[in-house]
C-alpha cells in the first residue's frame, strides 16, 4: 500500500492494535470491516467441514485481506479465518466506507485488484504444494517464510501450529522436525524451532 493511500484512508476507519493469536475473522461469521495491515502479520487459513485447516496466505504491512473484500461486499460469510501471526496494528473499515471508496477512490479499488492478482497466485502455489510437493518439503518452505516475514532465525511456534497450517497432523509434523534436525538443518525446543540453514544451504 503506498503511503500516501494509506494516509488518505485512515479517516474511514478505526485504528486496532491487536496481539499474536487474536482471532481477527473466524470461518462463517459475517464480515463487517476489510482490515489494512500498518505493522505485524496476519495469517488466512482455510478450513474444511472437518474443521482441520490449511494456511492460504499472509498479510503483511501495506497490505489487506481480498477474501474480506470481497465477501463483505456481498454480504457473505467468511470463507476464511484470519488470525493475527504477529502483533499487529490494523486499520479497520467499515463495509459502507469501503463501498463508498470503491465510487469515489480510483486508487483503492487499483489497490484491491492488484492484491487479488497476488492473492490468486499465491493460492494457486498452495494448490500446487499440496498436489505435487512433498510434506517435508512444504514444512521446509513454512518455516523459511515464519523467517523471513520475523527477520529472526529463532521461531516461538508449536508443532500443533504447523500442523494445522500445512493441514496434517501434530505427530507427522513432529517426525519430519526430528528428521530435519538430524539432518542439521533445525535445532529443536520447547515450543522454538531455530533454523539453521537458509534457503539453499545444504546439510553438512
Amino acid at each position: 500500500m503506498e503511503k500516501q493511500w494509506a494516509t488518505r484512508w485512515m479517516e474511514y476507519g478505526d485504528i486496532r492494535l491487536l496481539p499474536a493469536g487474536t482471532v481477527l475473522l473466524d470461518d462463517g461469521s459475517y464480515i463487517r470491516s476489510v482490515p489494512l495491515v500498518l505493522s505485524g502479520v496476519i495469517k488466512v487459513l482455510r478450513q474444511n467441514e472437518e474443521g482441520k485447516e490449511i494456511l492460504l496466505y499472509y498479510i503483511q504491512p501495506g497490505e489487506s485481506c481480498v477474501m474480506s473484500f470481497l465477501g463483505g461486499l456481498h454480504d457473505e460469510k467468511s470463507k476464511i479465518k484470519a488470525v493475527v501471526e504477529e502483533d499487529a496494528e490494523v486499520l479497520l473499515i467499515p463495509m459502507d466506507e469501503v463501498r463508498r471508496l470503491i465510487r469515489e477512490e480510483y486508487g483503492f479499488i487499483e489497490f484491491m485488484f492488484k492484491l487479488y492478482h497476488r492473492r490468486f497466485e499465491e493460492v494457486l502455489n498452495v494448490l500446487e504444494a499440496v498436489s505435487f510437493k512433498r510434506l517435508d518439503e512444504r514444512l521446509l518452505n513454512l518455516l523459511h517464510k515464519k523467517v523471513e516475514l520475523s527477520g529472526s532465525s529463532q521461531l516461538q511456534v508449536t508443532h500443533q501450529q504447523l500442523a494445522d497450517e500445512l493441514g496434517t497432523d501434530r505427530v507427522v509434523v513432529s517426525r519430519l522436525l526430528k528428521q530435519l534436525e538430524n539432518d542439521g538443518v533445525v535445532q529443536l525446543g520447547r515450543n522454538r524451532i531455530r533454523l539453521l540453514q537458509t534457503p539453499g544451504q545444504q546439510a553438512g
